[in-house]
Formats: C-alpha cells, structure tokens, sequence
C-alpha cells in the first residue's frame, strides 16, 4: 500500500553539506571565499581585527605603565635600574649589556662562545648553555637601527618585552575567536587576561625570565598549530624549559590520535614539526647534550617508530579496540623509556637529575637527603597552588564558565571518543554536526580540552614548573622561570571566553561585567596604575658602588646566586657560580660554595672557595639569620642534612657562626655585607 513519508533531502545537496569541514575555521574560511563577500564585509573582519590589535596594545601600555609607577625606572640612576633586574633577569641582561658594550658583533659573538666571567676557571658556550639568542638578537637590532640617540639601550630591551605581551594577548584573542565562532569571544579572552593580571603574568617586575619572550610564540603555536614550524622553532629557541612544554603538546596529539580525532598523518605531520624545531635549536644551540636527552624528543621518536605498525582504525569489537589502544600505549611508553636511557648513557647526561630526584621526593616515593631536591621541597612555589588562587579568578568571573566549559566539553570529548572506538569513521564523522544522538566534537575544542587538563592537573599539584624556582628566597635563585599556572590561567582565558561566547549567554555576561566593572574592576585597574612607588636599596647601590671601585676588575666573587647575577650585571666581575641551574658541575660548585653558611671548620670552607678560584666571598646576613622557613627548611639546615649534621641544634650565638667562622680563615679576601656594614679581611 503506498504511504506518504518525510521527504529526504537531495543527494548532491547531502554529498555538498558532507563535504563541508566544520569548526570555527573552517566557517571563517568559509565565509573569506564565498561569493557574499562585499566591501562591508571587508570593512567588518578588519574592525575586529584591530579590535584585537588595540587590545594587545592596551595590554602593553598598562605593564609599561605599572613598571614605571612601580619603580620610577625614568628617574632612578643606572646602577639601579641594573639592580632592579632581580636574580636571573640581570645575569641575561648583562648578555644584552656586553653585546652592546662589544667593539663589534663579531667580537661581541666571539666573547659569548668562549666566556671566562660567567663561571670562574671554566670557559662556557653562553649560546650552548642559555637560551640568550634573543639578547644577541636585540642588541644587534639596536646598534643597526641607530637610534641610539632617541632611545636608551635599557629602553629598547624592556620594550621589545612588553610588545610580546602585546602579541601575547592578540594571539589569545585569535585562538578564543575561532574556538567560539565569535570575536567577542576574543575580547572577552583578552580582558580577562588584563583583569587576572596577578594570576596570569609578572613581567611588569621579571622582565627578562625567559617565560616572557616564549609564552608568546607559544600561544602563536597554538592558534596556528597546524601549519606554522617558525612560531614552535621560537617557542623552543627562547625558552631553556621548552623541552617540557612540547612533551605535553606530544601527548595531547598522540592523545587525539589514539581516539581518532585526527588523521594519522596528521599527528604525524605534527610529531615532525615538533621534533624538527627540537632538533634546528640542537643545532643552533651548539649540540646542547640536553634537549637530546629530553623526554619530549625520546617520546616523540617513540610514537613515529610504532606509527608503521599501527592498526587501530581496523575493524573489531570494542574490547579488541581498547586493547590494541593500550598495547600501543605501553609500546610508545617502553620505547620512550630506552630511547631516553641509552641517549643519557650515551651522552653522560646529568643536567636534569635533580628534577628527578624532585619528583621522586614530592610524590612520596621515598625521602631524600639531596640538596638541590631538598631546596625545591622546601619553597612554597612547589607546592600545592594557593587557594586565593581560586578566589581572585573567581572574583574576575573567569573560573565559573572556565569549568562549566571544561566540564561539558570533557563530556563530549569522551562521549565522542567512546563512539570513535566503537566503530565511527572518527576524524570522518566530525564532517557532519548532526548524527543522530552522536556526539561529535572538534578536533580543535578536542585539543584545548586536553590541554587544559594537562595545565590544569600541573598547575594543581606544583605551582611552578617541576624545573621552576625560587622567585625571592632569600638564600637562593634556582631559575626563576615560569609558574605553571602562567601557562594554566593564559589558556584559561581563552577557553572560558570560548565557553560562554554563545549569543544566548553573552548579554547575561555583559551585564554582570558591566555591574563588575563600575563597583570592582575599573577602581582597582585605576588604583593600580595611579600608585605610584619608587626603587630604594640603598644597601645594595653602595655594595655594587664598592665593588666596581675598590676591587680589581678580574676579581672572583662568590656568594649567593641571586646577588652574583647582579654583581656580574653591574660591576661586570667574574662569578663563582650563577642562578643557571641547568648544569651539574655548576649545582656541586653552588652547593660547594654554600658552605660558608654551614657547620664547617674553616680549613674547609676556606679549601672550597679557593678550589672555585673566588678572591672575595659576599655573606648575607638575612641567609644566616632566616627566618622565612621553618625549621630545617632553612639553607644551613639544608647543609647540615645534606652534609650528615643532623640533629645538630642552632642557637643565636651558632647563626652568627656561619659568618664569622669564614671570617676567622684569613687567606681569602672575604667581603661581608652585615647589618649594612662592610667588613674587609685579607
């Protein structure tokens, strides 16, 4: 009998709406190619791009504006403003500074490849040992461009960083943009970066860290990290940690691989670009032993060497399927595991042991005696992130929709990559929005998702990168590099503004920033920027003016790591040892030198000073009267532990020990900086 049923939608017009890639990028690109496009559309996509561009620009005014309030940096002297580069900001500005202080740049190059003031009896490649190309290339910049006479060095260096903040902020604003479909997504990205500021960056007061120069190239990466190698050759070249960074971008894709959320020669394209730009900074960096025995580079190698034998996308069951998937985990996991063994047995590398022996300790897989793991169990930055963390981001309505998202989109995700092993054609499917009750997502929402687990998850558990360091401990300056939830909240903006960006929800949230606004964010933007301070250490200008006068220009200084980065920035003398940490020779030297704050005789302490060539020894009265950490957590109870003098009570009397003692030797011209005195033994 015949009957009337729904009418069936055309075949060429199924095979057309098929053909069509969805996602946000695709849309855009889209919508740039079809006949529709009128000058008025032009006019449209360039308004909001430069809505994008002002809002970078506002970012980098607003950190240059707080730099200057907060130190008066136009109006203080020079040897201040050097000053003011703290701990391992001056050792990589006074790179810059002896480049330009250089006859030439073929000379100035000559210096950096065989440098005798870095580290006293020892020759080291500073192009080999630190990420400073950019400081090569700045301070080539400067003198090229001659504006010498418009623009102090100084100037030209801090800016350059405050304009990457500027990129920083316009590459989110893109990466949130075609996430969410809209542009307002974008605005909404970037304000929420500026209105988190504390959370999100410190480059207003760490203008040199490394993070500063590559978190930009790596938010360049993520929005264009299907095509472009420059932005992840950039990323890797300015940053000694980047190592790290693309382990986890690694596994994300091999991740997404794995469920079939993207073509197989696609995560292979993109396992090449990654480890191609690990390779070209190896060689760049004069065979640096230590990204060859990275765990990025032995996990990337890993997952192409089983890529021929892969056959995950074949037909069969379920259970057949997540057993092949965890045969190929564990075969990437053991290959990994050899590949890395054999390149560090093969190379003697030791650089990165002390992070090891820094996980091993946190996770509870046994206590430890080592002074470099002992050091970062001890500082707050390693432990669990503060819960006022969670407090200002909720205060800015970031933290809210940045979890419903998450949340939500890990459903999806893992609904998506259940279907996928269940028998979809996977990456294929994403072709159509709707299949019935599937659920189908992006692989680019796909890949943020699992990065913002993977930030998450180590934001959580170590506030700083596992090879971070101590920002102000007064005693030490082990890399002060980038805290994890710098990398964790940058992307938080991102994904959150992506995650709210429907019409539906816009006017709702508009609302409630506007109301924010008016009574929270706008008084405290403006209080920020109308406080204004200025630089006063008054105790350290007249150590740095002592110094360049009264002792001779090839001296040896050794002491602290974070006061010796500033002695080298300002008086150019030879150090002992630096906050470069990267290096084992250069930890056993520290530790070496830190004896001068433990329980040692004075023969002794007097043998290992004159064994690293030092002429003059800095002591520091608030390393020997600390009271920052508690109890054996200090660095002389540090010493004492890792020197088995455990147990060994300190009184008053026994702080001021660990100066005097050292005093007492005699043979060593030692300077003591106490109590604002300086004190001169030969």
């Amino acid at each position: 009998m015949a009957a009337l049923r729904q009418r069936k939608g055309g075949k060429v017009k199924e095979s057309r709406q098929e053909s069509k890639e969805p996602g946000v990028a695709g849309d855009i690109t889209q919508k740039m190619t079809s006949d529709t496009w009128t000058w008025w559309t032009v006019a449209w996509v360039a308004f909001r791009g430069l809505v994008g561009v002002l809002l970078g620009l506002l970012t980098c005014v607003y950190m240059a504006t707080l730099h200057e309030n907060n130190l008066w940096f136009s109006n203080i002297k020079e040897v201040e403003r050097e000053i003011s580069f703290r701990t391992e900001c001056g050792l990589y500005y006074s790179y810059y500074k002896q480049m330009l202080q250089a006859p030439s740049v073929q000379r100035g190059l000559l210096e950096l490849l065989s440098d005798n003031y870095t580290e006293s009896k020892r020759t080291v490649n500073l192009l080999q040992r630190m990420n400073i190309y950019q400081e090569v290339l700045l301070s080539i910049l400067y003198k090229v461009l001659s504006i010498q006479a418009y623009l102090e060095p100084v100037y030209f260096y801090i800016y350059t960083v405050f304009a990457l903040q500027a990129v920083y902020v316009i590459a989110l604003y893109i990466t949130s943009w075609l996430l969410s479909g809209s542009w307002l997504g974008g605005v909404l990205a970037a304000f929420w970066y500026i209105l988190n500021r504390v959370d999100t960056t410190r480059v207003e007061f760490t203008i040199s860290l490394r993070e500063n120069w590559s978190l930009p190239f790596f938010a360049l990466q993520k929005v264009a990290l299907w095509q472009v190698f420059l932005a992840t050759l950039c990323f890797c070249l300015t940053w000694q940690f980047n190592q790290f960074i693309i382990l986890i971008q690694a596994l994300v894709v091999f991740s997404l691989d794995c469920l079939n959320f993207i073509p197989a020669k696609q995560a292979t394209l993109l396992h090449v670009v990654q480890g191609s730009s690990l390779l070209v900074v190896w060689v760049m960096q004069f065979f640096n032993p230590m990204i060859l025995g990275s765990l990025a580079l032995s996990f990337i190698l890993g997952a192409l060497i089983i890529k021929p034998f892969q056959r995950l996308r074949g037909a069969g069951v379920l259970p057949a399927r997540l057993g092949t998937l965890l045969l190929r985990c564990l075969l990437v996991l053991c290959f990994t595991c050899a590949i890395n063994y054999v390149t560090k047995k093969a190379l003697r590398l030791r650089s990165d042991e002390h992070i090891y022996k820094f996980v091993k300790a946190k996770f509870g897989f046994g206590s430890t005696r080592d002074f470099d793991a002992n050091l970062y169990l001890c500082e707050e930055a390693f432990g669990s992130l503060p819960l006022d963390t969670f407090g200002r981001l909720a205060g800015t309505l970031v933290l809210h929709p940045y979890l419903c998202g998450l949340c939500v989109s890990l459903g999806m995700v893992a609904s998506a990559a259940l279907n996928n092993l269940c028998g979809c054609k996977g990456f294929r499917s994403q072709k159509v929005r709707k299949d019935g009750d599937a659920v189908h997502v992006r692989p680019d929402v796909a890949y943020n998702v699992v990065h913002a687990v993977f930030f998450g998850i180590l934001a959580l558990s170590t506030m700083r990168t596992l090879t971070d360091a101590f920002m102000s401990v007064p005693f030490m300056s082990v890399l002060p590099t980038c805290r994890m939830k710098y990398l964790w909240t940058g992307h938080m903006c991102a994904f959150a503004a992506y995650s709210v960006c429907s019409s539906e929800l816009w006017e709702l949230y508009l609302k409630v920033i506007r109301c924010h606004r008016k009574s929270k964010f706008y008084p405290k933007m403006v209080g920020e920027i109308s406080e204004l301070r200025e630089f006063y250490d008054p105790d350290t200008v007249e150590l740095m003016t002592w110094i360049s006068s009264k002792t001779p220009k090839k001296a040896v200084f050794a002491g602290s790591m974070q006061l010796l980065a500033g002695i080298k920035l300002c008086t150019g003398r030879v150090l002992t040892n630096h906050p470069h940490y990267e290096d084992q020779a250069l930890r056993e030297r520290t530790r070496q030198v830190y004896q001068i704050y433990a329980r040692r005789s004075p023969e002794d302490v007097h043998r290992g000073l004159r064994v690293a060539g030092a002429d003059y020894a800095v002591l520091e009265d608030s390393i020997c009267h600390e009271r920052r950490h508690r109890r054996g957590c200090r660095l002389r109870d540090l010493l004492d532990a890792a020197n088995g003098h455990v147990g060994v009570s300190w009184s008053r009397a026994s702080d001021l020990q660990c100066v005097w003692r050292v005093l007492a030797c005699g043979r060593v011209c030692v300077l003591a900086w106490i109590r604002e005195q300086s004190l001169l033994i030969k």
